[in-house]
């Protein structure tokens, strides 16, 4: 009887432990490098699973069309990368980062296609929830 509830005990533990932790990387994966490579796959490589989590729910996406600025929001840039999933754009990306500290981080996103490049300027920020995507401003080259 006492290895019987010895085993009940060490398999409640095990279950409660699972649960608990199942719980915190949701919070904790979302990192400034994991914000930016969610976003980066996303625009370049179709892989969108990530991008909902990593992007704020205030978050504006603008594109330079000319003279002209296009706005979206983020349930646009969902709908759209769910329209594209899976399609792979024929560029070569770089990633440097302009400014950087504690609370906010601005990021630039080349992608080069031979001809023009597309240029995004993302603006992280270090939100309650983690680091999440506040901002991206495009323009064409």
């Amino acid at each position: 009887m006492k290895t019987l509830k010895s085993i009940v005990l060490g398999v409640a533990l095990l279950v409660s432990a699972n649960i608990v932790k199942a719980d915190e990387p949701a919070v904790a994966k979302l990192t400034k490098s994991f914000a930016i490579d969610a976003y980066v796959n996303s625009t370049t490589l179709g892989q969108n699973a990530d991008l909902n989590n990593v992007v704020d729910n205030n978050a504006k996406f603008n594109i330079l069309r000319g003279k002209q600025v296009v706005s979206f929001t983020k349930g646009d840039m969902i709908k759209f990368s769910k329209e594209n999933k899976n399609v792979r754009q024929d560029c070569k990306t770089s990633v440097t980062e302009v400014e950087s500290n504690d609370d906010m981080s601005i990021v630039k996103v080349d992608m080069n296609y031979g001809t023009f490049t597309r240029t995004n300027y993302v603006t992280i920020a270090n939100t309650g929830d983690g680091w999440k995507i506040t901002n991206v401003y495009s323009v064409f080259k």
